[in-house]
């Protein structure tokens, strides 16, 4: 009953409670008067005669007044049962780095070098933004993604500290191509709405040209942050050398700002020199407060309180139209007795769309319940998923025509145990964005899991193998009586046939068999789609232990898998090239 009991926004109302009592009470007991008919016509004909005479009137009028004030008194004290809730907002303020990787960048002209303290510059840029979108493009020779238009702050410190002139797969400088990458990223993520911040030391005029043609007389903001010095320093390599020209000569990288600047003039933008401070970032304007909001695809739950006092208003209306009409009363009951539509019906119905319903069944944690209220098929496949149905979750995914209907669909066919088709799933989801992180990761542990599982099934046939051979060899009585003879002492046939046969124990421990591989499912993100969840899956001892083995195995190093990720991409880019 304490839960059903409303909040009263506007309990100052109560003041008029008086008020409406004495009024109903005063209409209740009021005499009306007729003229002079009362003193021409006898007392006993005045309440057949005259409306207004001092018989018993009926007071059912007065009691649907009284319910009337009721209601509206109700109405203006403001009952609430919920919450205001709303969308969740963050900044929308889209920012795409582009970051200078040559060799350049680790003269000694600010300490330690160029690269750390444009690095500690974009961490801080990173932590002051907050929420706010932002992506990151490294360039040399040719220019990559980094990080692409996200908010996730750890993602892009770890992909930071990797970073190093080394991993880039072709020497040079290349502003111009990571402008075109930042464009695309923008238009793709942001509508062509942001800003470009490029940090470096230097621009070829080639550069200049490429930019130029690039951003047009519309493009978005233009942002310059130089790091260095005028003087310029020293490239120490990575190997400890200096950094040479052709001739021999130690080359010393300088800043060039003015040109930079006039660069920056020329395209309606700004440009200033790194300082230890964070006077450089505030003049650019990157640490001002964002112009706009965008949705985060939460909903909060505020405060304040709904007031739903106006529903009270609906019975209000109704004995409002029916009091101009003579014996409207008598009609109410026949509301009760309308025909009803012979069919499955909820009030939840009227003020919830099925989706919605689904959604508020799934946040409860009732996926199976949730899958039948679900019209779109991708948040339906989701609550399938959620449910244990990774078959029909497949199905309803396999719908969408997108890379996070392809990707979800991957991970419920390798959930359901079909790894070849959740192999081709997750390639579909390439095709349509070759830079989803966790398709790439999943499809590359769908692939080793695979391969483990053809070398298990290969093991397996070469043991069979081998024993069938040995069964067919006769063996004679004097062998069987030898054998039995000297059993604590291996023959040279035995000791050779058990060294060329791989012992059970070390195959089951290197290589995992079936049902391990089958546990072995891809990890998953919660991303721009609706996002799913892994399902724990039981693993016994020496499962568990020849897992943890397998994963020791996997490379840990960022820079090294940065390194492999650019020079894939870049082979791709020159094979579409030719």
């Amino acid at each position: 009953m304490i839960e059903l009991w409303p909040h009263w926004l506007r309990p100052a109302a109560l003041v008029l409670l008086p008020l409406f009592g004495w009024l109903l009470w005063k209409l209740w007991h009021r005499q009306k008067r007729a003229g002079r008919w009362q003193m021409i016509l006898p007392s006993a004909f005045h309440s057949v005669l005259l409306s207004g005479g001092s018989g018993s009137g009926s007071k059912l009028p007065w009691i649907a007044l009284g319910l009337a004030w009721l209601l509206a008194l109700l109405a203006l004290l403001g009952p609430s049962w919920q919450r205001i809730e709303q969308p969740g907002q963050r900044p929308a303020d889209p920012l795409v780095v582009v970051l200078e990787l040559t060799p350049d960048m680790l003269a000694t002209d600010m300490t330690p070098n160029r690269l750390e303290q444009a690095r500690r510059k974009l961490l801080d840029l990173l932590a002051r933004r907050n929420d706010a979108q932002t992506a990151i493009i490294v360039y040399a020779g040719s220019a990559h993604t980094l990080v692409p238009l996200s908010d996730d702050l750890a993602t892009s410190r770890n992909l930071l500290e990797a970073l190093k002139p080394s991993i880039m797969p072709q020497p040079g400088h290349r502003a111009d191509l990571a402008v075109t990458k930042a464009l695309a990223l923008l238009a793709q993520g942001a509508l062509g709405q942001g800003r470009i911040l490029l940090v470096g030391s230097s621009l070829s005029e080639q550069e200049r040209q490429g930019i130029r043609q690039a951003l047009g007389r519309q493009g978005p903001e233009w942002l310059m942050l130089g790091v260095g010095s005028a003087q310029g320093a020293p490239v120490t390599m990575e190997d400890g050398e200096f950094l040479k020209d052709e001739q021999g000569a130690i080359l010393l990288p300088r800043l060039e700002s003015a040109s930079l600047k006039a660069f920056a003039n020329e395209l309606g933008g700004r440009y200033r020199q790194a300082r230890l401070d964070d006077l450089d970032l505030r003049n650019l304007g990157l640490l001002a407060a964002p112009n706009s909001m965008r949705s985060d695809g939460q909903t909060l739950q505020l405060d304040a309180w709904a007031d739903q006092g106006y529903w009270l208003l609906l019975p209000l209306l109704l004995l409002a139209a029916c009091a101009g009409r003579r014996g409207w009363l008598f009609c109410l009951p026949l509301l009760l007795c309308l025909p009803q539509p012979s069919q499955a019906f909820e009030l939840s119905d009227l003020w919830l769309r099925p989706d919605q319903q689904g959604q508020r069944w799934l946040a409860k944690g009732h996926p199976a319940q949730a899958a039948k209220h679900f019209i779109d098929p991708q948040w339906k496949g989701l609550a399938l998923y959620e449910a244990g149905d990774y078959a029909a979750a497949a199905r309803q995914f396999a719908e969408g025509n997108n890379a996070n209907a392809h990707y979800n669909r991957g991970n419920a066919l390798a959930r359901s145990g079909e790894l070849e088709a959740a192999l081709d799933a997750y390639e579909q989801a390439l095709d349509y964005q070759p830079d989803l992180k966790s398709a790439l990761a999943n499809k590359a542990l769908v692939e080793q899991v695979l391969e483990q599982q053809r070398q298990a099934a290969k093991a397996e046939q070469e043991q069979k193998q081998a024993e069938a051979k040995n069964n067919e060899q006769p063996q004679s009585l004097e062998d069987q009586s030898d054998s039995s003879a000297s059993s604590a002492q291996p023959s040279t046939s035995d000791t050779e046939q058990q060294a060329g046969q791989p012992d059970e124990d070390a195959t089951d421990t290197a290589e995992p068999s079936d049902s391990q591989a089958s546990a072995q499912a891809p990890d998953e993100e919660q991303t721009t789609r609706p996002p799913t969840r892994p399902v724990d899956s039981s693993l016994d001892g020496e499962q568990r232990q020849a897992l943890e083995q397998w994963l020791r195995q996997i490379p840990d190093n960022p820079s090294e898998l940065l390194r492999r990720k650019f020079w894939y991409e870049q082979q791709q880019r020159q094979e579409t090239t030719r």
